[in-house]
């Protein structure tokens, strides 16, 4: 019997005794509308003098629109999509990881300097700390489970998705019911929330501080007067080579997972293999393929990107929008004030603080790959800084993947034994 046409680009699902027609979309089909949607969001970004000022990331805006017109479609009770993107957002999550730890080179410590290094692991550690207190404080007087509260504090703010996940089960157990489907919701808002106040933060800092970037500030690839060529073989030498590191992250993974009351995420492992593999090929003096791996890095944090915003399903949002979203806008309104009260000012006070302010908004209300958006997005309208960009986002993310398992676990018991 022959396929029908649309068995070629998905599957359906026609649910027993009625209800909504289910769909869902193929990977590779699902990959050509993420091509889609980096496209739009370039060229919307490129029309549109307000988002580059405000360094909103490309791939955001044009998610969010698909994503609507798909709740939408939906909500309509034409049929609901949903996409095969699993494999591939696990793999462009750790390559992009990977590529980012790649660049913590111990030489751009030494270039940063170890005050640097122990402000934003202070920083982070605070951020948390904020977030789960402010969390537990409201839920108290709107009626909510302190557990369900700190689901849609660090847990899903800082940790995002992956940690929300990881912990629902957790509080479900110590009595907080549907804590993962709260967690995941607000993770999932917390995604657009870091990504639409990183940019602005940093615009308002720059502007009222009147902060100017280096110009002899340079990424590497650029500071040779001969710009790098594309070459077959160096290409595929790096992506083979990245490749291998991933690999070699899963060990790494295996550690560091198992250590107890610690729940860590998979690309720790290939953030981790990506510092130790740039550093001893930099001391036995080997070719970093540092201008391919960066364009690896950026392909990769691209289609992450898209594929997360364009598959957000903004209407299981709806049955937890009311305390959820008391709390929620409290958390951005922090995340805004701690980074330009206390990220800033601890940071230095330049324009590296002012990017570094924005990567804080992206992994402080989304995720790391949202922080590396946020400062790219900074840096293409305002100018690089090679500290802000190589530093901030790994050790931060480091830093946050540590202390956040911990101060949950702890945080958690505490409040429901009191």
């Amino acid at each position: 019997m022959e396929k029908q046409l649309y068995e070629y680009f998905g599957k359906l699902t026609v649910p027993e005794g009625g209800g909504i027609n289910q769909f869902q979309v193929e990977y590779l089909t699902t990959l050509g509308l993420a091509a889609i949607v980096i496209f739009a969001g370039r060229f919307i970004v490129s029309k549109s003098a307000t988002l580059r000022k405000y360094a909103i990331p490309a791939p955001v805006i044009s998610g969010i629109i698909f994503s609507l017109l798909i709740s939408f479609i939906k909500m309509s009770g034409i049929i609901a999509f949903s996409f095969d993107t699993k494999i591939m957002k696990d793999l462009a999550q750790n390559i992009f990881f990977l590529c980012v730890g790649y660049g913590f080179s111990i030489n751009t410590i030494k270039h940063a300097g170890g005050k640097l290094v122990i402000m934003i692991a202070i920083a982070a550690c605070l951020l948390i700390t904020f977030q789960d207190l402010l969390g537990v404080a409201i839920a108290k007087v709107i009626g909510l489970h302190p557990l369900l509260a700190l689901q849609c504090s660090s847990s899903a703010m800082s940790g995002g998705v992956g940690t929300a996940s990881a912990f629902g089960p957790i509080f479900e157990k110590m009595g907080a019911v549907d804590a993962t489907v709260i967690g995941v919701a607000a993770g999932t808002m917390g995604n657009i929330m870091g990504s639409l106040i990183g940019g602005p933060v940093a615009a308002f800092l720059i502007k009222s501080k009147g902060l100017k970037s280096d110009p002899n500030d340079v990424p590497e690839e650029k500071k040779s007067s001969k710009l790098p060529e594309l070459n077959n073989d160096r290409v595929l030498r790096a992506f083979a080579m990245v490749l291998l590191i991933a690999a070699l992250g899963m060990p790494i993974y295996v550690i560091l997972d198992n250590i107890p009351m610690i729940e860590m995420p998979k690309f720790i492992g290939c953030l981790f293999a990506g510092a130790i593999a740039r550093n001893v090929i930099e001391s036995v003096k080997g070719d970093t393929f540092v201008p391919e791996v960066n364009a690896i890095e950026h392909m990769w944090l691209e289609l992450y990107l898209a594929l997360v915003l364009m598959t957000i399903d903004i209407t299981k949002l709806a049955p937890v929008a009311g305390q959820m979203g008391v709390i929620l806008l409290a958390q951005a309104l922090l995340m805004a004030v701690f980074a330009i009260v206390i990220s800033f000012n601890m940071f230095g006070r330049d324009y590296g603080a002012a990017v570094m302010a924005a990567g804080n908004c992206g992994w402080g209300c989304g995720s790391g790959p949202n922080a590396v958006a946020n400062e790219k997005a900074v840096m293409d309208e305002y100018g690089y800084h090679h500290v802000a960009w190589v530093l901030y986002p790994s050790w931060a993310v480091i830093v946050d993947d540590i202390y956040n398992p911990i101060f949950l676990s702890l945080f958690g018991s505490l409040i429901t034994g009191m």
